[in-house]
């Protein structure tokens, strides 16, 4: 969960880390709103062409894509059947409709569309680069903050919460629907809170002991170049073409 295998040499790692930000923002506000299925396609065909620029790894992708369409399959079992409109198909009381099936067929597009741009742009990062990135684009600090730091001790309270479940197993304790199970559970969070907590405390100890004042410094420095300049310029036109394509219309949900 807490690797990044999308870090990894590609044409995409010579660009900008807040060119790439700032275009898989505009990607997401773009591509959202989208309701004609043309322009829908023409955005999964970016976000299948920046994927095949950042060249992932296939595994780590085909899971990652699998986690996101399992929720959307969720969506086809019921959204057809629900929608009202024209009658595609009908099993005594259940009837398909076009409408449901359309809408389902956006979503799925729009989803699998900005998830590709989101593991080609971003992804590919890893997460200190993330939060430079964010701060030199003027992102609130508090959030830049809070970003860095989940990143980096989210790993940590996992291993101490398998420490917890290891010293359970140890002393008998099957997890079973009961109470006890409940409050053995419980009592574990409930320790999992201390110690990051307690952890916690440490951490700001030592960062204060070490002169921190609120504020990360990266030795990294971003400088913008003539190849940024065109990575933009090509996909502001691409999202200028999908947006025409929207607005010129085709068949809208």
């Amino acid at each position: 969960m807490f690797e990044q295998p999308f870090v990894r040499p590609s044409l995409l790692q010579a660009i900008d880390p807040r060119v790439r930000l700032a275009f898989a923002a505009l990607s997401a506000v773009c591509l959202a709103p989208l309701k004609s299925l043309p322009a829908c396609w023409l955005g999964l065909a970016l976000g299948v062409m920046l994927l095949a620029i950042s060249r992932p790894p296939l595994l780590p992708l085909l899971r990652r894509l699998a986690a996101v369409n399992m929720f959307i399959l969720f969506l086809w079992c019921v959204t057809p059947w629900s929608t009202p409109g024209t009658v595609l198909a009908q099993w005594g009381i259940f009837a398909v409709s076009a409408e449901g099936v359309r809408l389902s067929l956006l979503v799925s597009i729009k989803s699998n569309a900005l998830v590709c741009v989101f593991l080609a742009l971003v992804a590919s990062m890893d997460s200190p680069t993330v939060g430079h990135a964010l701060e030199r684009l003027r992102c609130p600090r508090k959030l830049v903050f809070l970003f860095l730091f989940t990143g980096r001790y989210v790993h940590v309270l996992a291993s101490e919460w398998q420490t917890l479940n290891v010293a359970a197993r140890l002393r008998g304790f099957r997890p079973r629907t009961d109470m006890h199970t409940y409050r053995t559970l419980a009592s574990l969070l409930g320790l999992l809170l201390v110690r990051a907590y307690e952890r916690s405390l440490r951490v700001r100890e030592a960062m204060l002991l070490r002169g921190f004042e609120g504020r990360f410094r990266s030795v990294a420095v971003f400088r913008a170049r003539p190849v940024d300049a065109l990575f933009a310029l090509s996909l502001l036109l691409c999202l200028a073409g999908i947006v025409w394509m929207e607005w010129k219309g085709g068949p809208h949900v």
